[in-house]
């Protein structure tokens, strides 16, 4: 985006919020005249008109509010990781509080928390493991963490990890007991270690892929868990199948205590998020926290 594109679109976001563009120009420190020409250059370069004039109001259009839609979250976004730049320059202190699944302590928290907590001293950190779909703002947490997929378009999200991989595992006993499966339907055959879902308190169905097409598969089986870590401890003690973050089993896989079937099945998810709502005032050890786990790529 250009940065006259960049503009415009802050001064029609800033218009269209306020309902006016006494109150807009003030907000963005320019005139109004000159204000009322950007909006107007927008939209005759769109060729579509984006606000409702009369000489009381200004309300934007059926497609004005579209693109507010659209955009809000973007500038919401920008305007939110400032603020967390701007906090770092203090010395951050204080407490954050996260909610997450079990296993993103695993995958993302556990190899870089020490390195954090000692170069913090200041801050503490709270992990709350509970595998819903929290409602962070009603539970007061600073944020949570999800696979990418999961995420509200409403709230900021910040990478912590690589794509996460899945894939269904059992011990070589079990497999000395029942032949492994061909593909996931003959899953209804097997042992099936599930995973009740705390939000809705179903259980969850697996998830597989292949030649572009998405499907789910409900699973049975004597064994329920709430969480993936006693799953994968089942699926080695050779009571069944497990289906978890390959990530998760790779060190049982490697010693042989699991093997892997339908590789070619098991779908790869991106990967773990945090995210937060962008209006909240956040603390300068929150802004340290977020800078210190975002996922930066090789």
């Amino acid at each position: 985006m250009r940065r006259d594109e960049f503009t415009e679109m802050r001064a029609f976001l800033e218009v269209a919020r306020e309902r006016s563009f006494t109150r807009a120009a003030a907000k963005l420190g320019v005139t109004r005249s000159a204000l009322s020409h950007t909006i107007r250059t927008l939209e005759e370069r769109l060729g579509i008109r984006l606000l409702s004039r009369t000489t009381r109001d200004v309300a934007p259009t059926a497609v004005g509010d579209r693109l507010v839609q659209s955009i809000e979250h973007h500038f919401e976004g920008i305007t939110a990781e400032i603020a967390a730049l701007k906090a770092m320059s203090d010395k951050p202190s204080g407490h954050v509080r996260i909610v997450c699944p079990d296993d993103a302590v695993d995958l993302v928290f556990r190899a870089r928390l020490p390195a954090f907590l000692r170069e913090y001293a200041d801050i503490t950190v709270e992990l709350i493991v509970d595998n819903g779909f929290t409602n962070i703002v009603e539970r007061q947490f600073d944020a949570g963490v999800r696979l990418g997929e999961a995420i509200a378009r409403d709230m900021v999200a910040v990478r912590l990890g690589p794509d996460v991989s899945y894939c269904v595992v059992g011990s070589p006993e079990y497999f000395e007991r029942r032949a492994a499966p061909e593909s996931p339907q003959a899953l209804a055959e097997h042992n099936c270690v599930n995973l009740r879902l705390p939000t809705s308190g179903g259980l969850y169905a697996w998830e597989f892929e292949k030649d572009g097409r998405e499907f789910s598969v409900r699973v049975d089986g004597q064994l329920v868990y709430s969480n993936i870590g006693s799953a994968i401890d089942a699926a080695v003690d050779g009571v069944g199948l497990a289906y978890a973050p390959k990530d998760l089993v790779r060190r049982q896989l490697e010693e042989g205590r699991l093997k892997e079937v339908l590789q070619e099945w098991c779908p790869t998810f991106q990967g773990y998020h945090l995210y937060y709502p962008s209006r909240r005032n956040h603390s300068s050890a929150f802004a340290a926290f977020v800078e210190a786990f975002r996922y930066r790529s090789a």
